[in-house]
């Protein structure tokens, strides 16, 4: 059984790991890998910490690469590559452009598609742009679908998608378990060191911003909030990994800068962002993959966005939805940092996303497909 997993950022990989490393744990697959590059340092970081080699590379990131240019060589690129290797079955994961393009070209070739964490909706056709789309074209060329929760299957089925359903969580929480371990096989000596210029005597509060349908006032106000919280709580570390795109970089330093308890940072490898993850005692973020991660540590999330795909956290109690109001982000920041019942609330409730054994799940359904046919 010839299988190939296409994967381009490093969200898709880190959730691509686990069920790699699990596939390739069994003889009878024929498990290649090919990476499209869309993001390539923070991909490439990624692969080389979960230990990862890929047969085939796109390497198509480019300065200044718009949606047109990622999609048409997704699909340029993969086409030799499918027709070379024939897989049975092509695996994506999520909703990035390399997705939607990988289960295009795998339909081009009439190869079957399984699609990881499927059924993911906002609701919203441009939020978040492109990914809302992706996911739901992926979702209706996909063959096989495995939902991380039932809100998730119960979006497949409003859109007709009943067969080959399987609910199994999110390989997310398999990914930092594996993550976390490997560091303390590691040694967390060198972790401790990288982040030398921080006071971990302090509670730490992690933030991540970058998404495109924030840019303009909303990202302004989501920044303004973070300069008024850190001088409203000198006794806080405030800790952002500034994301390079120039829309993020240029707001974030003429706001944030030369504040002694802010700490702006280049983007991080995903073992420290983990790492510090652990340590830290609130998210704040506009992130898809954090809203899944954090809630596997313990941490609250508060999720500067207007919708989320991932209601299924709300729901849950490990995360709230607050927008890109300064107002509202500093006061419900602030709630958390002074009332202990509420932040127990969020840091105690249950992980919607699974329990770790989502990779090994999915190779057992797996078999069973193949034997049925």
């Amino acid at each position: 059984m010839k299988i190939l997993f296409i994967y381009g950022t490093r969200p898709e990989a880190i959730k691509m790991a686990p069920l790699v490393k699990a596939f390739q744990k069994h003889p009878e697959f024929d498990v290649r890998v090919c990476v499209t590059g869309q993001h390539r340092q923070m991909l490439d970081q990624v692969l080389s910490f979960f230990e990862i080699v890929p047969d085939y590379d796109l390497n198509l990131m480019r300065p200044n690469q718009t949606l047109f240019s990622i999609t048409a060589q997704v699909l340029l690129g993969l086409e030799p590559i499918l027709e070379s290797f024939k897989p049975d079955n092509v695996w994506v994961q999520g909703d990035t452009t390399t997705v939607m393009a990988g289960s295009i070209a795998a339909f081009y070739k009439k190869i079957s598609v399984s699609h990881l964490e499927a059924g993911l909706r906002s609701g919203e056709k441009f939020s978040p742009f492109p990914e809302e789309i992706n996911r739901k074209i992926t979702g209706h060329i996909a063959d096989y679908h495995f939902a991380p929760t039932p809100l998730a299957v119960q979006n497949l089925a409003a859109e007709g998608l009943s067969d080959h359903v399987y609910m199994v969580g999110n390989t997310v929480t398999d990914a930092i378990l594996l993550g976390l371990d490997l560091i303390k096989k590691q040694g967390e000596e060198n972790y401790q060191a990288f982040f030398k210029d921080i006071d971990f005597t302090k509670r730490i509060i992690l933030i991540t911003g970058h998404r495109r349908e924030s840019f303009g006032s909303s990202f302004h106000e989501m920044c303004a909030a973070i300069k008024e919280l850190a001088q409203k709580n000198p006794d806080v570390e405030l800790i952002y990994p500034v994301h390079l795109n120039p829309n993020v970089q240029s707001v974030v330093n003429n706001v944030l800068e030369n504040i002694p308890n802010v700490h702006l940072l280049k983007p991080l490898d995903y073992p420290y962002l983990i790492w510090l993850m652990n340590q830290s005692y609130l998210v704040l973020t506009d992130s898809g993959g954090i809203q899944e991660e954090a809630p596997t540590l313990g941490k609250p999330v508060l999720v500067m966005r207007d919708v989320t795909e991932r209601q299924e956290g709300i729901e849950a109690g490990t995360a709230k939805l607050v927008g890109t109001s300064k107002m509202v982000i500093v006061s419900e920041t602030t709630d958390l940092l002074n009332n202990p019942k509420d932040y127990q609330k969020m840091a105690n409730a249950v992980n919607p996303y699974g329990d770790g054994t989502t990779s090994q799940q999915i190779v057992d359904i797996y078999k069973s497909i193949i034997n049925q046919r």
